[in-house]
């Protein structure tokens, strides 16, 4: 309560202002004395009573729509959003579309509130409308474009997306090459989904092309070649996530052990893995390689690589890892007290996020393309360190 009274004492003032010039016109014609509206003064013993809902009726009253008072309609709209009174924000914008006495430019502007008022009740189709008005008139096209590939995303209509995206990168110059690949690769799970291999194929090569560093096109593409048979293929497309962005590597390491073992290839597995290590480190890379040398040479060999490796970078991955090849070949004391150590990694572990957002720091388990924060493309990424990669 004393927050809204706070907001709206400005609003007292500037509409006791408007209210004074006003009377301040009428009177210096008629040669009256000067004063406040009696509206006015209901109007503060309204919020001096804390009964902002008939303060608030009162000044709207006041606020007769002309262009001297087109911003103040505008700035209560807003403080009305702002406080999730939306409907309330929507019957202000309303009236002030609905008059005729307003220039092109102070429309526009209420048409761009009114649209936001009815993004922010989910209105999404009547905003839709209204910004692709905005957009068509020229009138504030950049926040128009902006609104509407908000929007788009939302519903998940990823057509139109690319569509706006495209207009927004052309009329701003920034690039949208990352975002537009990932609204390709949202059509191609869809399609993956819907058993449509070959279109799913078609749109993660197109955002491939978008841009020839979006790994999760990549990804894609690593699978569907996989589920075909097309090792090779896929190897060259999962292999080749290390030059666009390696701290994806991880992502790739289940389906690429996978097809290297179709194609009788282990070796070559090993060298590359050998390769990111020394290039990249990587938690994930050190201990794919630990299961290829236990299966190749047994589990002593293992446990020293791994040691070696934990020398130069701790890790409670690698160190729970490690407990777990000697747990194999101890008993009696040694095992149990292995066992508690055994347990305390893994609970270390189990609530710990593994992704983190690079942008508003959002954090969890599963790799989100788009923060499910800040709804922002391409920075969830995985965490390292300690507990992490």
């Amino acid at each position: 309560m004393n927050q809204l009274l706070f907001l709206l004492l400005p609003l007292a003032a500037a509409a006791g202002w408007f209210a004074a010039v006003h009377s301040l016109r009428r009177r210096v014609t008629r040669r009256q004395p000067v004063g406040f509206s009696s509206d006015y003064f209901r109007g503060l013993n309204y919020l001096l009573n804390e009964q902002p809902d008939k303060a608030i009726e009162v000044f709207v009253k006041m606020l007769e729509v002309d262009p001297d008072t087109v911003e103040m309609h505008l700035a209560l709209g807003n403080l009305f959003r702002q406080r999730g009174e939306v409907d309330r924000a929507i019957r202000i914008h309303q009236n002030l579309v609905a008059r005729n006495n307003l220039d092109s430019e102070q429309r526009s502007m209420a048409l761009l509130e009114l649209a936001q008022d009815y993004m922010r009740a989910g209105l999404l189709d009547r905003a839709e409308s209204l910004f692709l008005e905005l957009v068509e008139l020229n009138e504030h096209p950049v926040a128009g474009l902006r609104h509407l590939l908000v929007i788009y995303q939302q519903e998940k209509d990823w057509e139109r997306a690319i569509t706006i995206a495209r207009r927004l990168e052309s009329a701003t110059g920034e690039p949208m090459n990352a975002e537009i690949a990932q609204f390709y690769c949202e059509l191609a799970e869809s399609a993956w989904n819907h058993a449509q291999r070959e279109e799913a194929g078609e749109l993660a090569d197109q955002a491939l092309r978008t841009d020839p560093k979006g790994v999760r096109g990549s990804l894609i593409v690593g699978r569907i070649a996989a589920a075909e048979g097309r090792w090779r293929e896929a190897i060259e497309a999962l292999t080749g996530v290390e030059s666009q962005d390696p701290d994806f590597l991880p992502e790739t390491l289940p389906l690429l052990k996978q097809c290297y073992g179709h194609t009788g290839s282990r070796s070559e597995l090993i060298a590359f893995l050998h390769h990111c290590l020394t290039s990249h480190g990587g938690i994930s890379v050190m201990l794919s390689l630990a299961d290829l040398l236990s299966q190749e040479h047994g589990d002593e060999e293992a446990a020293e690589f791994i040691i070696e490796q934990l020398r130069q970078r701790p890790s409670v991955r690698g160190l729970d890892r490690l407990i777990q090849l000697h747990l194999a070949h101890t008993e009696g004391a040694a095992q149990e007290s292995l066992t508690i150590l055994k347990d305390l990694t893994t609970k270390l572990l189990e609530n710990e996020p593994v992704y983190r957002c690079r942008s508003c720091g959002f954090s969890g388990r599963s790799l989100h393309w788009q923060c499910p924060s800040c709804k922002q493309w391409n920075t969830v990424k995985p965490i390292h360190g300690v507990v992490g990669e």
